[in-house]
């Protein structure tokens, strides 16, 4: 597969370089079927400028630590977090650095079966034919386990229960039962290097709560919002700028803009400000994928429709639709922030940002 005129590579093509760099130069002891050794794997992920290896996650580098340790033991790894806090981006990068690919993937959702995590059937070869390995079609858990490979399920308890519960043999035993099949095709045992990253959203929790008996086959990690303001605005910055790029923009973002951005959304998110005073907090997600993808939709206003990066005004503009997806009450929120924390502030974005108020809908 070749990274052009791909949207978003998965990560084993996107750094594929840094992998082959990594797996050349590891020479650190390996658990069973893993492309990595786990030192390297974390290297992969947090980065390390000797070896020209960028930082790919920002957060606790011990939670890396954790969730490594916990791949290599006979449990799986369950990320839970609050939405945008790149719970998804982490299980891909480790399933990348672990097993070399990240594409064994289960969406989760209301709509998920059995069949799409374990395997169903080609019909015309089933009919043909009857039951046989030719007109069984693997889903991602089957090629995980006869491949020896992580296998990634996003969002788990957006699932019904019943289909949370289908992996519990899975988790135990290891293997897949093909009924249907006769002899030696009809058990598929996991090869080294075979486990389960899940990860699961806070806001979901009571929707469709795991059972106890699945918790247990899982160790639970949870990723926390970013919280060192620079840490957010560097992060922020970089994926802006990068996402400017493949869409056509010419110009990088504005950093006094993107300061702006981010302490919006860092006050809005937390319902206190940078000098410690109370404020109405959003009930909408406000988090840092939030606040990139703002970011980005503000340098694209500026660029197609005036020829600039774009100004705070166009964050009034691009807000409105991130500020009223769970809560029409969040705009009225938003509007009262502009109104009396925007116009205390001091700086020509800030009063961009206070003058564009009337942008908002309503």
């Amino acid at each position: 597969m070749s990274e052009e005129n791909l949207q978003r590579p998965p990560a084993e093509i996107r750094y594929a370089e840094e992998l082959a760099r990594l797996r050349e130069t590891d020479e650190g002891s390996r658990p069973p079927g893993w492309w990595l050794s786990l030192e390297a794997a974390r290297r992969f992920i947090v980065g390390d400028e000797r070896q020209g290896i960028r930082r790919k996650f920002v957060g606790d580098p011990s939670l890396i630590d954790r969730s490594l340790v916990s791949l290599a033991t006979s449990r799986g790894l369950l990320l839970v977090g609050e939405p945008g806090t790149a719970k998804s981006l982490l299980s891909e990068l480790i399933a990348a650095a672990v097993s070399g690919t990240s594409t064994l993937t289960i969406q989760g959702g209301a709509a998920t079966t059995e069949d799409q995590i374990k395997y169903s059937w080609n019909y015309a070869l089933l009919v043909s034919e009857g039951p046989s390995p030719r007109s069984l079609v693997p889903a991602p858990m089957l090629r995980g386990m006869a491949d020896g490979r992580i296998v990634r399920f996003e969002e788990i308890t957006r699932c019904p229960l019943e289909v949370q519960d289908s992996l519990l043999s899975l988790l135990s035993e290891r293997v897949v039962a093909i009924p249907e099949l006769s002899g030696t095709d009809g058990m598929v045992f996991a090869k080294q290097g075979f486990n389960v990253i899940a990860t699961a959203n806070t806001r979901d929790r009571g929707v469709n709560e795991m059972s106890a008996a699945l918790k247990r086959r899982f160790n639970f990690e949870t990723v926390f919002p970013i919280a060192d303001f620079a840490t957010e605005l560097e992060l922020v910055e970089t994926e802006a700028r990068a996402l400017l790029e493949g869409s056509g923009v010419k110009v990088p973002p504005r950093r006094d803009v993107l300061e702006v951005l981010v302490t919006t959304f860092r006050e809005l998110r937390a319902g206190m400000t940078a000098d410690g005073g109370s404020m109405d907090r959003l009930s909408a997600v406000m988090s840092t994928a939030e606040t990139v993808s703002v970011a980005h939709a503000v340098g694209l206003r500026g660029w197609f429709l005036r020829g600039e990066p774009g100004t705070a005004a166009d964050i009034v503009a691009c807000l409105a639709g991130t500020a009223a997806k769970d809560n029409a009450d969040d705009l009225a929120r938003l509007r009262r922030y502009l109104e009396q924390q925007a116009s205390r502030r001091r700086g020509e974005q800030w009063r961009a940002l206070h003058d564009a108020r009337h942008l908002l809908p309503g």
